[in-house]
């Protein structure tokens, strides 16, 4: 099964970067797409959980599956502050 490799590499990939400042974006259908940057949170078997502060007072988690990736619904960037170059897992 070729998408069952698929999907424990992705998760691995972003089990790694736990804890850093991504960009997510994400297709919400009828040609709307979704843009925030917040910090990768959180890593579960079939789930990650991004924090995004829109203002001081309002914090919000979203959450996506693995399988949002694969089939390149969400795309989640990694940024480096110590260097140009970014990490990208999917393409919206």
């Amino acid at each position: 099964m070729a998408s069952a490799d698929a999907l424990n590499k992705i998760r691995r990939d972003v089990q790694s970067h736990v804890g850093k400042m991504v960009r997510l974006k994400a297709n919400r259908g009828r040609k709307r797409t979704f843009e925030k940057e917040g910090i990768l949170e959180q890593v579960y078997p079939n789930i990650f959980v991004v924090k995004v502060t829109e203002s001081p007072d309002f914090v919000r988690r979203i959450s996506y599956s693995y399988s949002d990736i694969l089939t390149d619904t969400v795309e989640l960037t990694v940024i480096n502050n110590n260097e140009n170059s970014q990490l990208k897992f999917g393409s919206v």
